[in-house]
């Protein structure tokens, strides 16, 4: 299906693209990488009158780090996250998050500030940006103003950027240690669940203290945060899904010692999608 009649805009900077939003309001729409609009525009789920496509704002695509945090421009895109030395070394549960997503040509095209803009429970980015408790800055008429990741995601496909703002930075911690495991898809399968998992690598052991700390949201133990498809699955917590990684034993005579490399990559589930 072709989509309805639309003005095409392409503002050169994050102002010229903000001060059109101000103008066309709730008419306009940003176009990023174009997974998410193009497809529903084609269906005429969404008919806006106005697109607004940043794909040129060239500042809006980095990573560095800065204050102690990372921060990655909003065009960034998934295919550079996945490949970014910086992250690999120093926010590694990031990159592993992007190399997921889709394919080839979804990674070289799609943007992590289009990806968290819509807000889609089936996405890979939220579990991920909640897990670390990113930061989202947003710019808009008034300025820039910074969201926390738990306040960023409103409920399915809603967030807290109003119809005048778009995502111009996301800032996350520096870590070490995390993973990311994914009940991955294959072609047009649907996931139906991430999670984040922190390991600990130094071989100490947990005690019950330590355990109730990393329930609590601390460095210490394994901690899952699962995506769901609704507010309350959004925020869903380390409390309610925390699991507390132990060290493997030693393989007992005649068994094989286990594969280190192997208990370092992510586990993958597929999924068939419903007839």
């Amino acid at each position: 299906m072709y989509p309805a009649n639309f003005d095409y805009k392409r503002p050169a900077t994050v102002d010229e693209a903000v001060a059109l939003l101000a103008q066309h309001g709730d008419a306009a729409k940003l176009l990023a990488g174009g997974h998410s609009l193009i497809p529903a525009m084609k269906l005429r789920l969404a008919q806006p009158k106005v697109v607004v496509d940043i794909g040129r704002i060239s500042t809006l695509s980095y990573i560095r780090e800065a204050g102690g945090k990372l921060a990655i421009g909003a065009m960034t895109t998934h295919q550079e996250i996945a490949a970014s030395r910086l992250l690999q070394d120093k926010c590694p549960l990031l990159p592993e998050t992007a190399s997921h997503i889709g394919d080839v040509q979804v990674r070289n095209k799609g943007t992590i500030g289009g990806s968290l803009a819509h807000a889609d429970p089936a996405a890979d980015y939220p579990a991920t940006i909640l897990a670390l408790d990113a930061e989202i800055e947003v710019a808009g008429p008034n300025g820039r103003r910074t969201i926390r990741a738990g306040d960023f995601f409103v409920d399915l496909l809603q967030t807290a950027i109003a119809a005048n703002e778009l995502i111009t930075e996301i800032r996350v911690p520096v870590t070490e240690g995390e993973r990311f495991r994914a009940g991955g898809r294959r072609g047009g399968h649907l996931a139906v669940r991430r999670s984040r998992r922190r390991h600990r690598h130094r071989g100490e052991s947990v005690s019950r203290d330590r355990r109730r700390a990393g329930a609590q949201g601390t460095d210490d133990g394994e901690r899952d945060r699962a995506r769901g498809d609704a507010r309350r699955r959004w925020r869903r917590t380390a409390q309610r899904h925390s699991r507390v990684g132990r060290v493997p034993r030693a393989p007992r005579a005649g068994q094989h010692a286990p594969c280190p490399r192997a208990r370092r990559l992510p586990r993958m589930t597929w999924c068939q999608t419903p007839a």
